[in-house]
């Protein structure tokens, strides 16, 4: 009889240590989720400000071609102060937006500028942007597959318990405007 006792008391010992493992190793698995999303939004963050640092330059170049053309060069500071000033990802997505909007209008603007085409500074800045655009297509992509990850995770059983009684709630998308998601016209 006594034997029986000590083999039912180790066998709840067994089972209660792999449960409070298994809790451990699915809480730990969560925080991970959480910290690979602010890790990849950290990425994001430091190519939008690579982006930003490039962006005065690119601008004192075309002015010296474009100088009527204030209104877009005030459009283009405006939504970079606003993208500095984002905090939440929502925030920080509008910006982008905005800032994309803005610049794709001065892209119009060196259109008609064929010297400025030309000019080996402005080919060089608009390189370092464009390799910056990719650097920041390459990192939101990487921020939305953690996002993807941590969100199902925290959405399924037995996670979703685990995750409701951390505090931990679904995390948004780095999503493009949806004027981006509509087929340019073009007019010949």
């Amino acid at each position: 009889m006594k034997k029986t006792g000590i083999i039912v008391l180790v066998a709840i010992l067994i089972v209660a240590i792999g449960g409070i493992s298994w809790y451990i190793g699915a809480r730990n698995s969560i925080i991970q989720l959480d910290e690979d999303i602010n890790r990849t939004m950290s990425e994001i963050d430091n190519q939008l400000q690579r982006r930003s640092d490039l962006i005065p330059n690119f601008v004192s170049t075309v002015r010296g071609y474009a100088a009527h053309e204030q209104e877009v060069f005030n459009n283009i500071a405006d939504s970079r102060a606003r993208l500095a000033g984002a905090t939440t990802v929502e925030e920080k997505a509008d910006s982008y937006n905005e800032m994309q909007s803005a610049m794709s209008r001065l892209l119009v603007i060196v259109e008609q500028y064929p010297d400025l085409k030309a000019n080996q500074n402005f080919i060089a800045l608009q390189d370092e942007l464009a390799g910056t655009e990719n650097r920041i297509a390459v990192a939101r992509q990487r921020y939305n597959n953690s996002v993807n990850t941590y969100n199902i995770r925290i959405r399924t059983f037995p996670g979703s318990v685990i995750a409701g009684n951390m505090g931990f709630t679904q995390r948004a998308y780095f999503e493009i405007a949806e004027t981006a998601r509509q087929v340019p016209q073009v007019v010949f």
